[in-house]
C-alpha cells in the first residue's frame, strides 16, 4: 500500500550521499518486478521494467532518495559536534531536535546557548551556524572522536504520526512520496516501457539526476516530488504556493523549469477528467530535478506532479494522505496516456 510504504521510507536515513539505506530498500522492494536493475556512478538507482509495448516515446519517471541534514565537521575537545547544513535548511527550526549521527544513528540533541543567557540584542536575530552543537552525551572530545568522525552526517529523528483531517507529518516527505509512488508503479503491470530513476543529491544541487537523465536519454521525464506549501496564517495570498488538501501540484514553472506546455496541459486535462481535484503553484518558488533532466543532451520533454507540504525540510514536514494517493493515480493515468502517443 502507498501509505505504508511512504511510511517506511521516510522512517529511512538517507541524507544527500549517504542515500543508501533508501536505495537498498527500494532495491529489495522493487527487485521482483524490474526488467532490469542498476547503480550508476553517482548512486541513482535506476530500474528498467518492460510494459505491454515498448512505447513510441521513451519515458523516465523521476523521484530523488535525498533528505536534507546535517554534517559533522569539528569535535570539540569537550565532546560537542560541529557541523554544516546538507542541502536548505532554516536555521531557526534546528533547537532541541533529536538527531542520529552516523551509521550507527548515535543519539543527539541540537544544542545552542540557553535562552536565559541571550542578550536583548541577540534575541532579535537568528543564531549562526556556528553557535550550534549536537551534544551525543560525550563526557569529552576523545569519547566522542570512538563514536563520531567528520564527514558523519546527522539526520532528523522524527516519529511519522497520522493526524487531524488525514493529514501525516513526518521527516523527508520531500521527496519519499515521490518514491513511493514509483515503487508502486514498479509492482503493477504497466501500459509501456518505462524507466524509473531514484535520484541522489537533489538537495545539493540536483546533481544525480543530470547523470542520470544523460545516461537514460529520456524523450519525456516526469518528476514525483513534494514541493514547498505556504498555505499559513497571515501569509499574503499572493505568497501562498499550494495547499494540502487541495489535490496534486501540476506545475507550469518554477524556479529552475518552465514545464512542456503540452504535458501541462495533459496532465491537468486528465485530472479534470478523472474527476482529480488539482492545483498548481500560485507563487513561482523553489526546483526539483526536472530542471537538470531538461537540459541534458539534446533536451527533454518534462513535466512533474507534486505533492504540497507544510514546514518543508524539517522535522515535521506534513501533507495529505490523499493527495499522496491522488498523486499515484495521476502518475498511472499519464503512464497510459504517454503510451498512447504517436
Amino acid at each position: 500500500m502507498l501509505i505504508d510504504t511512504l511510511k517506511e521510507l521516510c522512517a529511512l536515513p538517507g541524507v544527500s550521499s549517504h542515500e543508501d539505506a533508501v536505495r537498498n530498500f527500494i532495491r529489495e522492494q522493487v527487485s521482483p518486478y524490474a526488467t532490469s536493475i542498476r547503480v550508476d556512478s553517482m548512486g541513482n538507482l535506476i530500474v528498467e521494467k518492460k510494459g505491454a509495448v515498448p512505447g513510441a516515446k521513451k519515458l523516465m519517471l523521476a523521484a530523488h532518495m535525498d533528505e536534507v541534514g546535517l554534517m559533522i565537521h569539528t569535535i570539540t575537545d569537550d565532546g560537542y559536534l560541529k557541523f554544516a547544513n546538507v542541502g536548505g535548511i532554516d536555521r531557526r527550526v534546528l533547537i532541541g531536535k533529536r538527531v542520529l549521527v552516523g551509521e550507527k544513528g548515535i543519539p543527539g540533541v541540537i544544542g545552542l546557548k540557553a535562552y536565559h543567557l541571550t542578550s536583548a540584542e541577540e534575541e532579535k536575530k537568528v543564531p549562526k551556524l556556528k553557535d550550534f552543537y549536537i551534544d551525543i552525551g560525550a563526557k569529552d572530545g576523545d569519547q566522542a572522536r570512538e563514536f563520531v568522525s567528520p564527514g558523519d552526517v546527522a539526520v532528523f529523528d522524527s516519529d511519522i504520526v497520522e493526524f487531524g483531517h488525514g493529514l501525516i507529518k513526518a521527516k523527508a516527505i520531500d521527496d519519499r512520496i515521490g518514491c513511493a509512488v514509483m515503487v508502486e508503479l514498479l509492482k503493477e503491470d504497466l501500459p509501456m516501457d518505462v524507466t524509473f530513476v531514484f535520484t541522489v543529491q537533489e538537495e545539493v544541487g540536483t546533481r544525480g539526476a543530470f547523470g542520470a537523465a544523460f545516461s537514460v536519454t529520456p524523450d519525456i521525464a516526469l518528476v514525483l516530488e513534494g514541493t514547498t506549501a505556504a498555505d499559513l496564517p497571515n501569509m499574503p495570498d499572493r505568497q501562498k504556493v499550494c495547499g494540502p488538501g487541495k489535490g496534486p501540484v501540476i506545475p507550469f514553472m518554477d524556479g529552475s523549469t518552465v514545464y512542456d506546455r503540452e504535458l501541462f496541459e495533459l496532465l491537468r486535462s486528465l485530472a479534470e477528467d478523472n474527476q482529480i481535484t488539482w492545483q498548481t503553484k500560485e507563487y513561482i518558488s523553489g526546483g526539483t530535478d526536472a530542471g537538470a533532466i531538461q537540459r541534458s543532451k539534446e533536451g527533454v520533454r518534462v513535466a512533474a506532479i507534486s505533492a504540497a507540504v507544510r514546514y518543508l525540510h524539517t522535522p515535521s514536514s506534513v501533507a495529505s494522505l490523499e493527495d499522496c494517493k491522488n498523486i499515484l493515480t495521476l502518475a498511472r493515468l499519464f503512464l497510459q496516456a504517454v503510451s498512447n502517443m504517436e
